[in-house]
């Protein structure tokens, strides 16, 4: 099958400005799923890719989007998995080998062949454009079902900074002693993993260089505690208290006062991605029996369990729904961290041309 028309907003260069642009999707292939997009997050990843800050063979025209909600208008012929007008999600990641022990492990997030939803390349050449587009081809392998009693819109950040969080956190889950957690950072990643967390029956605390978000952490997400890094009595008073920290700061910060609060055996969990190098003691390491680690976003099957227990709680996320031609300001304002907690396209109601 010829691959359609698709309508699209792309950065054309580093200043990562975003406007109309249209391309043809690659050809349906047998285990394919054709989209009509109907929400996409927006991530930092998002921001950093179109600025071309992750790598130096960024290839313009860059449509970005990789947290896409959609309804299956096309199958090919044999796909099992969907059926025409079910609504699904797509993630992180839109191919891997699916021949290594990662793959054959469902670690295809790991795999060193993975397919990034954009600025990559597919098997038959052709580049991936992702979800700030019309429509979206996808193997039936990296796409998940979205519950019925789960909003579209509100499944859409769960894709991406929602599993980054859940596939973490979720070797504590059905503990039966009391789990104390902390979660670093209040950002799209950071809110979630609070949610998450509480769900989970964990005891959270927010850890913030600043208590400006003191009351949003407490009565907004209901964490159990809070905790501001650069106060000395406060993280003296909470040292050996936690169980694990959850990291989603993606800028710079030392790890060094964060490592006191863990109890011994306790682990740092890396999910932000800062560009600079990260320090710590190596005492604090050995003598606590302390551990950091990181996590890359989740399975394909973590991502369904998440959306599944997400429904199944009655859960919410925090979006602001917005159309295609505020994306630019979308972008600017999320740089700013003014959102809460996560920006949301609605892709199709918006005049992409």
């Amino acid at each position: 099958m010829v691959g359609r028309k698709a309508n699209a907003w792309a950065a054309r260069d580093a200043t990562g400005h975003l406007s109309p642009y249209s391309f043809h999707l690659r050809d349906t292939g047998i285990e394919d799923v054709v989209l009509r997009v109907m929400y996409c997050g927006i991530d930092h990843t998002d921001l950093h890719q179109i600025r071309g800050e992750l790598t130096s063979n960024t290839k313009y025209p860059l449509v970005p989007g990789h947290e896409v909600v959609g309804e299956v208008v096309e199958l090919g012929s044999e796909v099992k998995k969907f059926r025409v007008g079910d609504i699904v999600g797509v993630g992180g990641i839109v191919g891997s080998c699916g021949e290594c022990s990662l793959c054959n492990s469902n670690l295809d997030q790991y795999c060193s062949h993975r397919i990034l939803p954009y600025n990559a390349v597919y098997k038959d050449g052709t580049p991936t454009h992702g979800g700030f587009s019309s429509n979206m081809v996808v193997h039936q392998r990296f796409a998940v079902k979205i519950p019925e009693k789960l909003a579209p819109e509100q499944a859409a950040p769960l894709l991406c900074a929602g599993v980054t969080a859940y596939s973490p956190l979720k070797q504590w889950m059905g503990c039966n002693e009391n789990v104390k957690g902390g979660i670093m950072g209040l950002g799209g990643v950071g809110h979630l993993g609070v949610k998450i967390a509480k769900a989970m029956g964990h005891h959270v605390t927010v850890i913030s260089s600043s208590d400006k978000k003191r009351k949003e952490a407490m009565e907004d997400l209901n964490a159990d505690a809070f905790l501001v890094s650069t106060d000395k009595d406060e993280m003296r008073t909470a040292a050996n208290s936690l169980d694990y920290i959850l990291d989603t700061i993606p800028v710079f910060h030392s790890l060094q006062s964060y490592l006191s609060l863990l109890k011994t055996q306790g682990k740092l969990i890396l999910v932000g991605a800062p560009q600079q190098p990260l320090h710590i003691q190596a005492g604090d390491m050995i003598l606590g029996k302390k551990t950091i680690t990181g996590s890359f976003i989740g399975s394909m099957e973590e991502v369904q369990e998440l959306l599944d227990f997400w429904a199944g709680k009655g859960m919410t996320t925090m979006i602001e729904l917005v159309k295609m031609s505020y994306v630019n300001n979308a972008f600017e304002r999320m740089e700013k961290n003014d959102v809460r907690y996560r920006f949301v396209l609605d892709v199709a109601s918006s005049n992409l041309e």
